[in-house]
């Protein structure tokens, strides 16, 4: 750590919890003619980590990139002030913010390969970082080494001239954090850092950023959807709901006993290994409202089965202090679920005979790579749910590519109803694939932008010609309303789009579905849902699961 670095810690230790760093009253952004953001208050002190939680939609993101000046087209800030270190960002002229963008408030973005670029070293993109605010290339070069070691990656020297596809996911976001710390900020904004982690990784990230503030003293607003992520690294949380601010909180008081009932679901919905094996996850049911869908009561009544009438009339006044209350008319006392179940065991006899087997599979990317697969084996029965679990690089997606045939192993065989996918003619491999299909990770990825979801869920019965069948009964087996099907997927929401892709593989009537990771960058509410979905159609439909996460 460097003197610079020491000093602010210092200062950091000195500050914390008197003078505010950051200070954010009344902000409100409109997003396409409609306000997503509507007065949201919070503060951040130096060497704080504050988390700001709520669902995709909930105005989270706007929030963070109307601090940062960063908002896209057709977004606007309509009202509020946003004062860092005593100056008001949002009445500086742009020369100025960005002094000050990047130099003493960096960000850190979700998705590490959009903002890498792919052709540059990542030595040379960390240098980048320091030059543009006036650091010397020999500067530059020294302050991007010492970055690369600060963020924990081996050999710094020796990987300055990697690429980012040399990276692991988790090694790229590491490089995201130390591109944003390059010019030492006292402000750190990272919005969903750790989404689409493994575990192990998450974890490492998320020490990363305590550690970080702990040796250089900077502050932290850390957006996410991940309960987890808060109790692991946040000292202060903020619950988003709608564009507003409806509950704050000490970390541990907040997860401990939670007033607002929004807060209360979110905490309900998270899987818990102590639970009742077979046992529907608690969701929340509705949707938030969009931008624009200002209800005249609180705006979560629609969806609270609490809720009474003054709650549809009348907004909820906030209750508590400045650093800890919320805003409910009907709070909870104790932890209770915004929507209880009615906890049922899940019976489904075992088939006599599995469907698809793989039988000592071996994959190699390569001659001198180590092999990703190496003796795997598993079978999947209709009914029946296998489950794969591992970390990123484990090699479960390349098992997901070879149970469908869409790569050939070294060694072992796959075999769908008896034939095995080498063996299989083409008109033979088309009815196999109508026993076994996927649904990948990311929905919006496998659907067409093009396709409306009736033109998506007609293909695959038109390729295995059941033109007779009728969409809408796809979208009433998966939950979807029948007005969906002429909507495009940017349209939709991130579960609607699963619930998409979950009828687009059921529709030729498979006895397999393989689903690769297919809520990993979901809201804990909505991962909930689709947890749930499966487990309810293997019971209807008896069709079979492996589920790799």
């Amino acid at each position: 750590m460097t003197a610079t670095d020491t000093d602010r810690a210092s200062a950091a230790a000195h500050h914390l919890r008197t003078e505010p760093l950051l200070e954010v009253r009344g902000l409100r952004v409109e997003a396409g003619g409609a306000e997503a953001v509507r007065g949201v208050d919070f503060t951040v002190r130096p060497g704080e980590i504050l988390g700001l939680v709520g669902e995709s939609g909930s105005g989270k993101t706007l929030t963070a990139l109307a601090v940062n000046r960063m908002l896209p087209p057709g977004c606007r800030t309509t009202a509020g002030t946003v004062r860092f270190d005593g100056t008001d960002l949002l009445a500086l002229p742009e020369p100025a913010v960005r002094a000050v963008r990047g130099r003493r408030i960096g960000m850190v973005f979700q998705d590490p390969l959009a903002y890498l670029n792919p052709r540059m070293p990542v030595g040379r993109q960390l240098a980048e970082a320091a030059l543009v605010h006036g650091a010397g290339r020999r500067e530059a070069r020294a302050r991007a080494l010492e970055l690369l070691g600060l963020v924990g990656i081996d050999g710094p020297a020796r990987r300055y001239h990697d690429r980012p596809h040399e990276f692991s996911g988790g090694m790229r976001q590491r490089v995201l954090i130390a591109m944003a710390m390059a010019n030492r900020p006292e402000l750190l904004i990272a919005d969903e850092p750790t989404t689409a982690l493994d575990p192990s990784t998450r974890v490492e990230i998320l020490d990363l950023l305590v550690r970080l503030r702990d040796e250089t003293g900077t502050a932290v607003l850390l957006i996410t959807h991940d309960l987890g992520v808060v109790a692991r690294s946040c000292d202060t949380v903020q619950v988003m709901y709608a564009g507003r601010i409806v509950e704050r909180a000490p970390t541990a008081e907040l997860l401990a006993g939670p007033r607002h009932r929004y807060t209360a679901g979110l905490l309900a919905g998270v899987p818990r290994l102590d639970g009742p094996p077979g046992a529907p996850l608690t969701v929340i049911g509705g949707r938030p409202p969009a931008a624009g869908e200002a209800p005249p009561g609180c705006a979560f009544a629609p969806r609270c089965a609490a809720a009474v009438d003054r709650c549809a009339t009348g907004a909820p006044q906030w209750s508590g202090t400045a650093d800890s209350g919320f805003s409910c008319h009907l709070p909870v006392n104790r932890l209770e679920v915004t929507e209880r179940q009615e906890i049922q065991e899940r019976r489904v006899e075992r088939a006599a005979e599995p469907v698809l087997v793989a039988e000592e599979l071996t994959v190699r990317y390569g001659r001198r790579r180590p092999p990703a697969l190496e003796g795997v084996s598993l079978s999947a029965a209709p009914g029946r749910a296998v489950g794969v679990i591992g970390e990123s690089g484990s090699g479960k997606s390349t098992l997901a590519r070879a149970l469908l045939g869409l790569l050939t192993p070294q060694a072992g065989t796959v075999r769908v109803a008896g034939r095995s996918w080498a063996e299989a003619g083409r008109a033979e491999e088309r009815e196999l694939r109508r026993k076994v299909q996927l649904v990948f990770q990311d929905p919006y990825a496998s659907l067409s932008p093009r396709m409306t979801v009736r033109e998506a869920l007609a293909e695959p019965l038109a390729t295995h010609g059941l033109r007779d069948r009728d969409p809408r009964g796809l979208c009433e087996l998966v939950g979807l309303p029948e007005a969906v099907l002429d909507a495009r997927p940017h349209r939709l929401s991130g579960g609607q789009r699963q619930r998409v892709a979950i009828a687009r593989a059921l529709a030729v009537d498979p006895q397999v579905l393989v689903a690769d990771e297919p809520t990993s960058a979901l809201d804990v509410s909505v991962q909930a849902q689709i947890l749930n979905l499966l487990a309810d159609l293997r019971q209807r439909t008896g069709v079979g699961l492996v589920f790799i996460s």
